[in-house]
């Protein structure tokens, strides 16, 4: 994949996701009315790159605007998604102030980087977690949490079997994540597994925004294995 055509990719993806989040704001009687307007603007600023008009100009504003949110909210708004939303957003907008192609491709290489340590990392912890490697952790977040989005998933908690397989499962994927780098094929299976994995969050947990967001940085992921391998 080109670095053009990643960045475009790129652009795309993460407009419709940031477009998708920003509808929920701007219904009547969401937020104060000051809010929905913020929340208007973002929408058509997610457009508008959608489209291809107005960029960079387009990608510095929903970086402004994200900024806003960390302060508006007193932290990011929607937890991880947010932060992953605001590491491509800057690392994009990097692209565009890059003096030479070199420094680009630092840009695009950092946020790919820190792709492949979202997984790593977040695999490590779970393991180094005894309650994730006896399988009580899922079977806790079942029973007790207020994540299901409906009450029939909570039946799963009396599966402990099932969910220590499905949680060692997640963990294997995180922490053999980075290896998928050496080949071009194993990489693109590893990313249809983690996006099933996230795609399998929003229908239990409702974390829709994780499925979205993760998947507008995967373009870079690609361009970079292609890059050093």
């Amino acid at each position: 994949m080109s670095f053009e055509t990643t960045l475009r990719l790129m652009e795309i993806l993460l407009g419709l996701a940031i477009a998708q989040q920003s509808l929920e704001h701007v219904k009547p009687g969401q937020l104060a009315g000051n809010h929905r307007v913020l929340f208007a603007l973002r929408l058509a600023l997610a457009l508008s790159m959608v489209v291809g008009y107005s960029a960079p100009y387009g990608l510095y504003g929903l970086w402004v605007v994200a900024l806003w949110m960390l302060h508006r909210f007193q932290g990011p708004y929607n937890g991880g998604s947010d932060k992953m939303t605001l590491l491509i957003l800057t690392c994009l907008c990097l692209v565009e102030l890059a003096p030479d192609r070199y420094w680009q491709e630092m840009a695009l290489s950092y946020l790919a980087v820190q792709l492949v340590l979202s997984y790593f990392v977040s695999g490590w912890v779970k393991v180094m977690n005894p309650i994730w490697r006896n399988g009580s952790a899922l079977r806790d977040v079942f029973r007790y949490s207020a994540y299901p989005v409906s009450e029939s998933f909570r039946q799963w908690a009396d599966s402990p079997r099932v969910l220590w397989i499905m949680g060692w499962g997640v963990m294997l994927l995180e922490l053999a994540f980075p290896l998928a780098l050496l080949n071009p094929a194993a990489l693109k299976l590893a990313l249809v597994c983690t996006a099933g994995f996230h795609f399998a969050n929003a229908c239990f947990f409702g974390l829709n925004r994780f499925f979205w967001i993760w998947l507008c940085a995967y373009p870079a992921l690609i361009w970079f294995q292609d890059r050093i391998f």
